[in-house]
C-alpha cells in the first residue's frame, strides 16, 4: 500500500493525560498501517503534553481544538484539505463520531469501541446527555449507514445491530495484549487488589474502595492500589474517607508503564468495576502478571477478555463482587489457578493479529471487488 494515505480522527492520543485504552488501541492499529506501507495521520485534540504536530513512530499527528471543539476542528482540517487528501479516514466514535461521513469523498470506517447508553447519564447528566445519546443512537447510524464498522468486541457488534447498523457491515478486531514489562516487585505478603485506569465515574471505582471496606474484617490485612488519573480522583479520595476506608487504599495516580506493571506484580487480584468496557486492556495486562480479574459482566466486553471462572470471575451486582473478591484474597487454590490460566488467555490475543484483522477490513473497504489486496 506505498503511497496510500488514511487520516484518523480520534478526540485523543495516548500522550493526552486523559488518555487510555482506546487510544492505545488507536496507535497499534495505526501502526501496523506504518508497516503496511500506509501513510498515516491521526487528528486528535491539542494538549499540554505535546506538539500541535509531530511524527512519531512513523505517524504523523496533527492536534486541534479542546475536548468538546476537536470535532469542528476535525472537520473543518478535513474538509479544507490540511490533513492531505486521505484514500480512507477512521472515524473514531467515542460517544461521538466527527461525522466524516459529511464533509469527505474518501471511504470512512468507524470505530467503535462500545455503545454509550449507561453511560451518557451518568457523565453528562440532564440535557447534554440526551443529545449527546440521540447523535450516538440515531443521527450516527444514518450518517454512516453506508459505511464499514469495527467493534472491538462481539458485544459491542451486538450494541451497534440494536442501533440499527447492519451486521455484516461489522467487523469485530479484538485488542492485543502487550508482554509483560519484567518486574523485581515480589507479589505481596497481604490480600491486595488493584484498579488500573481513567478515574472517571464510570469506571465505578467507588465499588472497589467500598468492597475493601466491607472486607476490612474477613479479610485481614486488605489493601487496594489504584492506579490511574482523571477530574474524578478528588471525589474518590473523599469517598475513601466517608467509607473509611482511607487507610486501606493507596492512589498511585499517574504512572509510567514499569510502576504500573509493578502494581500489578504485587496484587493478588485485579478488580475491573466499570460500567462499561468495549474489552478492557488492563485485563489482559493482569492477566500477563498471573492476576486474575473480577468484573461485571454488563460492562460488556469483559465476557470476552475475562473467559468467566477460568481467567477470572464475572460478577452481575456489588454483592456478588465483594463475594468474588472474598473468594479470591481468602482461597490461595483458586486464585493461583485462575492467575494461571489469565497468563494463558493474555497470550492468546496479539496486537499482530488484530493489526493483520484491521488491515484486512480496510482492505475490503478499499477495493471492494478483491482484485487488489493494497494493505496486504
Amino acid at each position: 500500500m506505498q503511497g496510500r494515505h488514511v487520516v484518523f480522527l480520534s478526540w485523543r492520543d495516548t500522550a493526552n493525560p486523559e488518555g487510555g485504552g482506546a487510544e492505545r488501541y488507536l496507535e497499534r492499529m495505526a501502526a501496523g498501517l506504518v508497516a503496511r506501507g500506509a501513510r498515516v495521520t491521526v487528528f486528535c485534540a491539542a494538549h499540554e503534553a505535546a506538539p500541535a504536530r509531530e511524527t512519531r513512530d512513523g505517524i504523523r499527528f496533527v492536534r486541534a481544538g479542546s475536548k468538546t471543539t476537536v470535532y469542528l476542528w476535525g472537520l473543518w482540517l478535513l474538509l479544507t484539505g490540511r490533513l492531505g487528501r486521505p484514500d480512507l479516514v477512521v472515524d473514531v466514535q467515542n460517544g461521538l463520531p466527527f461525522l466524516s461521513r459529511l464533509v469527505t469523498r474518501a471511504p470512512v470506517v468507524v470505530l467503535v469501541h462500545h455503545v454509550h447508553r449507561e453511560q451518557w447519564p451518568v457523565v453528562y447528566p440532564g440535557l447534554m446527555g440526551h443529545v449527546g445519546w440521540w447523535v450516538e443512537r440515531t443521527l450516527a447510524p444514518r450518517v454512516y449507514r453506508r459505511s464499514r464498522y469495527v467493534a472491538v468486541s462481539s458485544a459491542t457488534r451486538e450494541e451497534l445491530v440494536e442501533l440499527g447498523v447492519d451486521r455484516e457491515r461489522i467487523d469485530v478486531v479484538h485488542n492485543g495484549t502487550d508482554p509483560a514489562l519484567p518486574s523485581s516487585v515480589e507479589r505481596a505478603a497481604t490480600p491486595t487488589v488493584c484498579v488500573v485506569g481513567r478515574l472517571v465515574p464510570h469506571k465505578q471505582v467507588e465499588h472497589a474502595i467500598d468492597a475493601v471496606a466491607r472486607l476490612r474484617d474477613d479479610v485481614p490485612g486488605v489493601r487496594l492500589h489504584v492506579v490511574g488519573s482523571g477530574w474524578w480522583a478528588d471525589e474518590l479520595a473523599d469517598h475513601a474517607d466517608a467509607a473509611g476506608a482511607g487507610d486501606l487504599v493507596t492512589f498511585h495516580g499517574q504512572v509510567d508503564e514499569q510502576a504500573k506493571h509493578d502494581v500489578y506484580a504485587l496484587s493478588w487480584v485485579m478488580a475491573t468495576p466499570s460500567l462499561k468496557e468495549g474489552w478492557g486492556l488492563v485485563i489482559g495486562e493482569a492477566g500477563s502478571h498471573g492476576v486474575p480479574t473480577v468484573a461485571y459482566a454488563s460492562a460488556g466486553g469483559t465476557r470476552e477478555s475475562i473467559e468467566a471462572g477460568r481467567s477470572g470471575i464475572l460478577v452481575d451486582t456489588f454483592d456478588e463482587l465483594v463475594d468474588a473478591l472474598r473468594q479470591l484474597l481468602t482461597d490461595t487454590g483458586l486464585r493461583e489457578r485462575l492467575g494461571k490460566d489469565a497468563r494463558a488467555v493474555s497470550h492468546r490475543f496479539t496486537w499482530e493479529h488484530a493489526q493483520e484483522r484491521f488491515a484486512q477490513t480496510l482492505d475490503v473497504v478499499l477495493d471492494p471487488t478483491g482484485g487488489s489486496h493494497v494493505l496486504k
